[in-house]
């Protein structure tokens, strides 16, 4: 299931409540105009280093019976931009994946239901709660345990509703080999919105509350 694809790289985030030490963002997540679920995101600590807690569910139905769950828990410590520990579990519709990665000297090692995979030791995840991933060109799916190629373009200026009031912000695509993300951030890089097509032609969004 495209979704399912889709999701995995939505696990990580636009203005929510914060304090000097935690920023939290929450989204209400929709597949064309049907809620389905939610993402949450907490940050701690306010200095280079950081750790990013996320927790998502998700229930997709077809005449009020569920054909589709995902639940998706993860934590990231971080030094700077460089990631340095990740421990994430993932229920996909019944099948279970896990991906654990710790930097190790001048590697970032790697471990999935496949096996292990040394990285550079500086790597970034798809953290949409830190524009400098629009800089990168290869991020770790931390769902799938994957390293991808990316590519990342700006698509323009426009204007966007956030909590009823219409604000500027600017558009880019995120590209990989099988999908496109579209992001939206305000003039000072926060971000306010996603959206992607599936491949059936729906539209999956995230929506900050």
């Amino acid at each position: 299931m495209m979704l399912a694809l889709f999701l995995s790289m939505l696990l990580l985030s636009a203005s929510a409540t914060a304090s000097a030490s935690t920023e939290e963002w929450r989204f209400r997540v929709f597949l064309d105009d049907a809620e389905i679920g939610y993402h949450r995101f907490s940050l701690l600590g306010d200095g280079p280093e950081r750790q990013l807690e996320s927790e998502a569910r998700y229930n997709v139905k077809f005449l009020y019976v569920t054909v589709y769950r995902y639940a998706h828990d993860s934590r990231e410590r971080w030094q700077g931009n460089c990631l340095k520990e990740v421990e994430a579990n993932t229920q996909d519709n019944g099948k279970t994946l896990a991906v654990r990665g710790t930097q190790d000297g001048d590697r970032f090692v790697v471990t999935n239901t496949r096996g292990q995979a040394n990285l550079p030791a500086c790597v970034m995840t798809f953290a949409y709660w830190n524009p400098d991933l629009l800089g990168q060109s290869r991020l770790l799916n931390v769902q799938t345990g994957e390293y991808m190629d990316v590519q990342v373009r700006v698509l323009g200026e426009e204007t966007l509703t956030v909590r009823g009031t219409v604000q500027r912000a600017r558009r880019y695509a995120l590209e990989t080999r099988d999908f496109r993300i579209d992001l939206w951030y305000s003039p000072n890089k926060e971000w306010l919105a996603l959206e992607s097509n599936t491949e059936g032609g729906r539209t999956l969004r995230y929506q900050i509350q």
